[in-house]
């Protein structure tokens, strides 16, 4: 599970990037002339034009935009009318559209397909951003015009968004500080724009670490028990890394690596897992450990200024938790984790101790004996499922087939739109109507030069106001085959597809007047609901009969089979939990620390705040060691990674009223497509959710689905 990338918000004020063009007698109109990103694209729905943009156009592109926002903030402030909603909120949302323009492909090219020169442009940007967005949410005129319309918002007889935006932008304005005395307001922006640097520096230096750190041998026997086509894979990534004659295994972005499953070497194993929990800490310059420390510290003195025990009791006031003891909570609930956890891990000690070995179960050890106690078991062997889950029929026979049948939507391929790389495909979204309503684009295989994980993002956002329509894209870290072999993925990267593709529909199915509360533009904890929800039909029979094919026979996954992956359904579930929550709790615990707390050594810290919270266990490592910790360090998830387990239990119990109410219909679909999937952020999370099931989520569905009920 991995994070959207939600559009960062940008404002005025911000130093100005100046141009350097090589040919210096170029004015100022023919730059903006021959800059694509400083003019609506012609393509359909204001899709980019790959074939136009260059590295080189992104700096005059961000300079442009800021210039031009700046103005446009500038004009609200100094508007000598009343405020008024039309005067203030309505140009509001209107401004910045070319820097939202530069925004939304700059992030997609940054996240999937980056370089050297974008990474520069992106270390530079980030603190101008920063500061950018401050000119906006720590502007005293434009907060009082803010703060004036919403005073009196119940007399002004607003539609019900419009009320719910006035609410939106006084809320963000109070918590990014706007209230503040002038000294306090100066110290915030500065800490803005150091987190800023510093996050775009974590984010660079683990992209570089995770690439250093690949398993590379000379020994092909050092990958027994891989598949044919994994070694072929690993050949030619190391071909293409300039590692002649070898094999290697790229890592991604979680702590475990897939190939632990199936390498028999041990040594192997543990190489491999050490690469992985050390990639970002070999005291280089990439390690991030002190990158981490700081940011944690500038995060507790910014929630100190404006009042707050922590970070995270600042950043949760919005979410549908409210409270980090709301959160601490859930976590309470589901500590039989380990103790599940703990019990597996004595069943696999038994299986070494059986096979002959003498030595004690590691985290390296973990899966690969999961695995073989998951064959003697359930007689289910991962090699024997994977030619039935071809990626491209996955997609079209799955994912969009089970949208077809919820919603009534279909997709079409589009060769006439340009793409930033060869393995991008993109489609037209079609609804019931015949309308066209978004374009999706679909990035499924791993580069060196694209982030771990996966994700969902927006080029162009839904707002009627603007008249824009969803440009859409899902990226993926997937296996790319040797020449010539089909692309098989596991069943969890059949569930990523999913699950990434349930974010995709949120966002096609926004239906906003303005942008700022469209779509995914949501609380953390409620985001992950739709793409979490969506994982369910992966399972449903009438889904995946139509996709589980088998890429040589054509012929459907046989039925004893798919029986088998239906009784493994809860098997490791206590380990599968535990490194998830231990994820989570490691996130709250960096960020309910004080401005007191000063951090030497974050290993023990990291050590410690797990034993204290009880979820340590020394063979389940965290799913991600702080060090490498994307979400929370470089993807906005900060004190949010919880959301993946509150939005669980959305999930689950959403999909307990489906199978209540008929299961997989138009009908029920279309009622979560209206109620849910169309809001956005325009209804409050627990009334939009009660509205939908007519009941508070209950977590006993949750712990039923991960066996432990």
């Amino acid at each position: 599970m991995n994070p959207i990338y939600s559009f960062f918000i940008l404002a005025a004020g911000a130093t100005i990037i100046s141009c350097n063009n090589s040919n210096k007698n170029t004015t100022n109109s023919e730059t903006k002339m021959e800059n694509p990103l400083l003019h609506e694209s012609t393509l359909p729905f204001g899709a980019p034009d790959f074939t136009k943009i260059k590295d080189i156009h992104f700096r005059p592109a961000f300079a442009e935009g800021i210039k031009q926002q700046q103005a446009e903030i500038d004009a609200i402030v100094n508007n000598t009318e009343e405020p008024s909603f039309e005067n203030t909120f309505i140009p509001l949302e209107k401004s910045g559209i070319i820097l939202g323009r530069v925004q939304g492909v700059f992030n997609l090219l940054s996240g999937a397909n980056t370089n050297d020169s974008i990474q520069k442009i992106e270390e530079e940007m980030s603190p101008i951003l920063a500061a950018h967005h401050d000119h906006i949410f720590l502007n005293k005129k434009l907060f009082e015009r803010v703060k004036t319309i919403y005073n009196k918002r119940e007399s002004l007889k607003l539609d019900a968004e419009s009320l719910r935006l006035v609410e939106y932008y006084y809320q963000q304005f109070q918590l990014a500080g706007a209230e503040l005395a002038d000294e306090a307001v100066a110290q915030m922006k500065k800490l803005n724009e150091e987190e800023a640097s510093l996050s775009t520096k974590f984010t660079n230096k683990l992209l570089a670490a995770t690439k250093a750190g690949a398993f590379i041998t000379d020994n092909v026997d050092k990958l027994s028990g891989l598949s044919e086509g994994d070694i072929a894979a690993a050949a030619k990534d190391a071909d293409a890394a300039g590692n002649k004659n070898k094999w290697q295994i790229p890592l991604q972005n979680t702590t475990q690596q897939p190939a632990l499953t199936n390498l028999k070497n041990r040594d192997s194993r543990q190489q491999l897992f050490e690469n992985s929990w050390n990639r970002a800490e070999r005291g280089d310059d990439n390690d991030t450990r002190k990158d981490i420390v700081r940011i944690a510290e500038i995060r507790a003195q910014k929630a100190k200024l404006l009042g707050f025990k922590n970070y995270a009791e600042w950043k949760l006031v919005d979410q549908m938790a409210k409270t980090p003891e709301a959160v601490n909570a859930l976590f309470t609930k589901l500590l039989p984790a380990t103790d599940k956890a703990r019990k597996e891990a004595a069943e696999l000690q038994k299986l070494i101790n059986q096979s002959g070995e003498k030595f004690d179960l590691k985290a390296w050890d973990w899966n690969y004996y999961a695995e073989i106690l998951r064959k003697q078991k359930y007689d289910l062997n991962e090699e024997e499922i994977k030619p039935y889950f071809e990626i491209n029929t996955v997609l079209e026979k799955g994912v969009f087939y089970a949208a077809n049948q919820l919603y009534g939507i279909n997709f079409k391929e589009r060769k006439d739109i340009p793409v930033y790389h060869e393995d991008v495909h993109v489609y037209d979204v079609i609804d019931k109507d015949g309308s066209t309503m978004a374009l999706y684009y679909t990035d499924f295989f791993k580069r060196d030069n694209k982030g771990g994980g996966a994700w969902m993002s927006n080029i162009v956002e839904q707002s009627h106001l603007l008249k824009t329509k969803p440009v859409i894209y899902n990226v993926c870290n997937f296996t790319i085959p040797a020449q010539g072999q089909p692309a098989l993925v596991s069943f969890d990267d059949v569930n990523t597809m999913f699950h990434e593709f349930g974010h995709a529909l949120h966002g096609i199915f926004a239906n906003q007047q303005y942008k700022s509360l469209s779509g995914t533009n949501t609380a953390r904890d409620f985001v992950e609901f739709p793409s979490q929800f969506n994982e369910h039909w992966a399972t449903e029979p009438k889904i995946f009969e139509n996709y589980a094919i088998h890429y040589q026979t054509g012929k459907p996954m046989p039925k004893d089979l798919v029986e088998k992956i239906k009784k493994a359904a809860s098997f490791n579930q206590g380990y599968n939990l535990t490194e998830v929550v231990a994820a989570a709790v490691l996130d709250m615990q960096w960020h309910i620390l004080g401005t007191d707390t000063k951090i030497s050594d974050p290993d023990k810290y990291e050590k410690e705040a797990l034993e204290n919270t009880k979820w340590f266990l020394d063979n389940v490592p965290t799913r991600y060691r702080s060090s490498y910790f994307q979400h929370i360090w470089g993807n906005g998830y900060a004190a949010g990674y919880y959301a993946y387990l509150w939005t669980e239990m959305l999930d689950n119990d959403a999909f307990e009223w489906f199978k209540e109410n008929g299961g997989m219909t138009l009908e029920n679909g279309q009622r979560f497509r209206d109620m849910v999937l169309s809001r956005g952020n325009t209804i409050e999370y627990g009334k939009m959710y009660r509205d939908f099931t007519g009941r508070d989520p209950k977590i006993e569905p949750m712990l039923k689905h991960r066996g432990l009920l």
